[in-house]
Parts: structure tokens; C-alpha cells; sequence
């Protein structure tokens, strides 16, 4: 037996992609503070809107958050669409997935992009569903201009770009890691609207740009009786985690700590406390169980920025150069002299990094000596 699904305006229709028209951001708050990834799409979503020569919205969902919307323009957002209900004050998919759906709806964006962090990733299925349109989770890369799509898959891939026919339209192109990573997938979505995308935090960077933001309020319903779960308690676990995308200064280690591996992890952790930094990890190290998940650095990890990344024994797979090749510097230690790291490294050593390391440390901890 199907369930038909009820849509709140019943001249709605996904696949009428013509009616579609600007770019919108879920805003993702909590507890009345912004999510760094909001801002992160948003300069994105900037990006995207000037390609198509719409408007970019930002989308606030909460109870008494209509102070955050000005944030929103801080970072390119032309418009802020605020949703604001006591009903909303603690997440539930019942009742965003039925605000937002219902302002869809009525307002009918053509791209809606969602930061995949756990609200996101509850949120964005239930949304596309009832929508029925296409959702790409956890994406990596947007692009869609061809030229620009072009020029991402001749940095990131081995296709012969050149030699291949591309869809000329103006479809979203998102891009994802498949097979556990060992591929990426660009997806678009021609026939239904909105094109629909969770990101990973951390992958897209922001950008400051001022606009004078117009602030909406749409009117729209909610009952208690349309949330079938409720919040009794909200409980905050302390779990220490590595904390990658905010740090200045990175140490990877890779598979060429595998002669030692407590002692690579060691030296890279003695190196990143001089600096001030943290440890990373390439992919392999993970899978081998030598260091924890929340140290990953790659499309299937998290996409950094730091000032200085120092790769250890690290051969330079695409996957994990496309997380942090945005790098300022970027400082590469490898025996092997013809490693795709040093494709990137802005410099390069070749050597022994059980050798190299030390002589690090102590030329750092000389240098801060002398200060």
C-alpha cells in the first residue's frame, strides 16, 4: 500500500524544473549559535548564484534566532528567509522538515544546500523525499559552470577531459566520494527541482562578503500535533576530538611510518606540539588501525586550510591531496623522490622522515630558543 504525501501547496510540482529560480542555504543553528558550516555554504552558495544569475537565500529555522539572519549577509547571502516558532526551538525532522517543505513549496529554489552534519543528515532526506526531488549526500565539490567543472576534473581525477562530451546546461554538478573513496561521482539532477546537497563541513571556505540583506518572514503553519517525537532533555557529551579544520598548522603521517608505527605517531605528535598544531592522518593509516578516524585528511576525511601542512610519509593518493592542497604551505617528507606529494608540496624533502623529524624539532625548538 503506497502512502500518498500530502504537499502543502498543490500547484507544486518538482518536475516543472522552469518554475525554479535562485539558491538557498539551510542555516543550520543551535541553541541560538550559528554552525561555522552555515557560512561555509553560504560563500559557496554566493559562488553558485552568480553562475546562474539568481539570488542567493539563506534559510533560518529556529525560535528567536531572527538576530542571526544579519550574520547571513555578512558572507554574500542576499536575502534571509526566517522561520521563527517556539515549536522550533528544539530540532525535530517532524516539524523543520514540515517548515521547510512548506516554504519550498511556495517559494520554489532551484538548488538547497545543507550542511551534512547530524541535523543536516537527518533532515536532508526527509526534505527530498517529501519534495520528491534528488538529495547528493555528502558532497565535496558544486560547480555549474562546465568550464569551471572542467578545469576541478583536471586537477582531481585522471579522465581525459578533453575528449569528453559534458551536459552544456546549467545543472548542479555535485561531486561525492563513492566506493568507500577509491571514486568520486558527479551527480546532477535534470529532471526534478530543487537540486538538493549535503556538504561536509569544513570542505567549502569562507568568504566575507557584505550585502545589504533583505530579511522575509513567509508565513507558514505548525501544530504540536505535527511532531510526533518530543525533546525532554538535552544532554551534552564532553568527547575529546582532534580538531582538524580550525587548526594553523597540520602534521600527516602516512604509510611511511609503517617500520614504527608508535614511533612515527610520536615524532609527528612531538613536531605538531612545537608548532602548535595537531596530527592528521592519511586514509591508509585509519584503515590500518593505527590512529584514530577523526584524524582523516582526504575527500573521505575532512578538507583542511591550514597555514602549514607537513606531510609525513605520505605518497600523495588524489583522494587525500584534494583535502588539503588549499594549504598555505605545504611541507612534503618522503623517500620516494617521485611521490605525487611533491605535485603540491611548496617544499619537499627527501629522506628518512624517522631521520628528518628530529632535526625539525630541535631546528624549531632553536629558533623559539633564540627569540
Amino acid at each position: 500500500m503506497r502512502n500518498e504525501v500530502k504537499l502543502a501547496n498543490p500547484n507544486y510540482d518538482s518536475s516543472k524544473i522552469e518554475e525554479f529560480k535562485n539558491v538557498w542555504v539551510f542555516c543550520e543553528q543551535r541553541q541560538g549559535q550559528m554552525m561555522s558550516t552555515s557560512y561555509e555554504l553560504i560563500s559557496e552558495g554566493r559562488k553558485l548564484a552568480d553562475e546562474l544569475g539568481v539570488k542567493l537565500c539563506g534559510l533560518l529555522v529556529g525560535d528567536n534566532v531572527g538576530d542571526l539572519a544579519e550574520s547571513i549577509g555578512g558572507y554574500g547571502a542576499d536575502e534571509v528567509i526566517v522561520c521563527d516558532h517556539p515549536l522550533l526551538k528544539n530540532y525535530t525532522t517532524d516539524a523543520y522538515a514540515k517548515v521547510i517543505c512548506d516554504v519550498i513549496e511556495d517559494l520554489k529554489p532551484e538548488a538547497f544546500l545543507i550542511g551534512a552534519t547530524n541535523i543536516g543528515r537527518d533532515l536532508g532526506p526527509r526534505c527530498a523525499a517529501t519534495l520528491h526531488t534528488g538529495l547528493t549526500a555528502d558532497c565535496t565539490h558544486l560547480d555549474v559552470d562546465v568550464e569551471k567543472y572542467k578545469a576541478f576534473l583536471k586537477t582531481t581525477s585522471t579522465m581525459d577531459v578533453d575528449n569528453m562530451k559534458f551536459d552544456e546546461g546549467t545543472h548542479l554538478k555535485m561531486t561525492r566520494p563513492a566506493f568507500g573513496g577509491h571514486l568520486m561521482a558527479s551527480i546532477i539532477c535534470p529532471r526534478f527541482r530543487p537540486a538538493m546537497a549535503t556538504v561536509r563541513p569544513g570542505v567549502m571556505k569562507k568568504r566575507l562578503c557584505k550585502k545589504n540583506v533583505e530579511i522575509l518572514h513567509p508565513a507558514f503553519a505548525l501544530e504540536a500535533s505535527d511532531i510526533h517525537t518530543e525533546v525532554v532533555e538535552t544532554v551534552k557529551a564532553a568527547k575529546k576530538l582532534v580538531d582538524l579544520i580550525g587548526a594553523d598548522f597540520i602534521v600527516s603521517v602516512g604509510r611511511g611510518i609503517s617500520k614504527d608505527v608508535e614511533g612515527g605517531i610520536k615524532l609527528a605528535e612531538e613536531l605538531a606540539e612545537v608548532l602548535g598544531g595537531v596530527v592528521g592522518s592519511s586514509r591508509a593509516c585509519v584503515d590500518a588501525g593505527w590512529i584514530s578516524a577523526d584524524h582523516q585528511v582526504g575527500q573521505t576525511g575532512k578538507t583542511v586550510h591550514p597555514k602549514v601542512y607537513i606531510a609525513l610519509g605520505i605518497s600523495g593518493a588524489i583522494q587525500h591531496k584534494a583535502g588539503m592542497q588549499d594549504s598555505e604551505c605545504i611541507i612534503a617528507v618522503n623517500k620516494n623522490e617521485s611521490a605525487p606529494i611533491f605535485e603540491v608540496a611548496d617544499y619537499g624533502i627527501v629522506g628518512d622522515l624517522f631521520k628528518v623529524v628530529p632535526e625539525l624539532i630541535e631546528s624549531i625548538k632553536a629558533q623559539k630558543a633564540a627569540k
